[in-house]
């Protein structure tokens, strides 16, 4: 397998996850499934007979490796599998492994097929997908000869046991994990968070309705801050002061998020039947940006604030500082983010791993008194494996303006209260 690293691969259907299971059945040592989510199994699985059900699979394997799949529509993170690259130095330097193109599931070819037809010229490692498409592989080999020899017998050239296509290969070479500081257990449900007032809600709009999101807004005016582009709907939010201006009504919620506002409002565990969600801020990140820790305004917005992840994915930390020393950003009383001093420096501290596509719901205890922040990472570490931020991570946040002070529970973060 590698070092441990992390794969994100889009899947079409339930089945390719199968077929990655059938590509390690004989390394399995057992399969943990957690969440409820049923899926019919294709025959000769590797997983005991019976409806598969779960959003979260967690493979042990016989090497003592850890595997997690993390299904969420029709994106999947699969850890555990190495990643290649172009080798560095000369342009055809070789390397044990081979990156080949048109060849994989979506063009009908199997991993083991693939697996046959290269272990001709040596002894196979291991096929992976080189990318998304599933039209691209890497087929890796034990020794650099193996690889040299299937180069110069296929590139170029059409395969009769590979249903005759013709075959485009070069060199690729094992990635190293990039070294990223200061990583930490990083939960993938909110259950294992342990915040109260904090939930998240795995694949929440179907990929359909994602694109149809943020082809909505790309159509519509930004406005561009230092690192990223805002829109903002209802009211909008003023950076300066760190909060609306209440007197200033931009107007309704655009229609083609009404859907999403009137999802949010049937989540049956929720009290807010009362709570007209009546503001929107867009917000589009950049790779490697994200957002410093702060506390959304008590006296701008009410309890409960709900932030849709799409286009990418992202790990949200969450801090709770623990010795009270807190500052206003500015002198400004209508100021509402709470910011700490420079001394505050012990805090408890937890994250999770957002997915495109997921629904994180702030309230309560989470809402009002734990710091959130996003760390600036192009690429996340969670529990030891990498996870690449995309080409930009778009959210949509909905809140409900608040018209009378904040009367929460946790009056040491609270601006209305001090």
């Amino acid at each position: 397998m590698g070092r441990a690293a992390c794969l994100s691969c889009r899947l079409s259907s339930p089945n390719q996850v199968f077929s990655w299971l059938a590509k390690l059945k004989s390394k399995i040592k057992s399969v943990k499934p957690q969440n409820p989510r049923i899926f019919s199994e294709p025959e000769n699985h590797p997983i005991p007979s019976g409806p598969l059900r779960f959003d979260i699979l967690v493979l042990s394997l016989k090497s003592g490796q850890a595997i997690t799949i993390c299904l969420s529509g029709a994106q999947s993170i699969i850890m555990g599998v190495p990643r290649f690259v172009r080798p560095k130095g000369r342009k055809n330097e070789s390397t044990p492994s081979l990156y080949v193109a048109n060849c994989g599931p979506a063009v009908g070819i199997s991993f083991d097929t693939i697996a046959m037809v290269f272990g001709s010229f040596g002894e196979v490692k291991g096929v992976y997908p080189a990318d998304e498409t599933g039209a691209r592989v890497i087929v890796s080999y034990f020794d650099q000869c193996s690889a040299q020899r299937a180069l110069e017998a296929l590139d170029g050239h059409l395969c009769p046991d590979l249903q005759g296509r013709r075959l485009h290969l070069r060199y690729s070479a094992t990635q190293e994990p990039c070294q990223v500081n200061n990583s930490f257990p990083v939960s993938l449900l909110a259950t294992e968070l342990g915040i109260p007032g904090i939930q998240l809600w795995l694949d929440f709009l179907s990929p359909k309705e994602e694109q149809e999101l943020l082809a909505a807004v790309e159509c519509r005016p930004w406005k561009t801050l230092s690192k990223r582009r805002v829109q903002h709907y209802g009211y909008e939010f003023h950076y300066e002061t760190r909060n609306i201006n209440p007197r200033d009504h931009l107007g309704e919620l655009p229609p083609f998020v009404m859907p999403m506002v009137r999802r949010i409002a049937s989540i049956s565990n929720l009290d807010i039947a009362s709570t007209s969600l009546d503001q929107l801020t867009v917000n589009e990140y950049p790779p490697g940006v994200g957002l410093s820790p702060h506390i959304d305004t008590h006296s701008a917005f009410e309890g409960f604030i709900f932030s849709l992840s799409l286009a990418g994915p992202c790990i949200m930390e969450f801090r709770k500082y623990t010795n009270a020393v807190w500052l206003p950003k500015a002198a400004s009383s209508i100021n509402a983010n709470t910011e700490c001093s420079e001394g505050c420096s012990s805090f408890v501290r937890k994250a999770i791993y957002l997915p495109p596509r997921s629904l994180l719901i702030l309230s309560g205890e989470g809402r009002y008194a734990w710091h959130h922040y996003i760390p600036h990472h192009k690429v996340d570490i969670v529990n030891g494996n990498e996870i690449r931020r995309g080409s930009r991570r778009v959210s949509f946040t909905f809140r409900k303006a608040r018209t009378i002070p904040c009367k929460c529970d946790y009056p040491q973060y609270c601006d209305s209260q001090r």
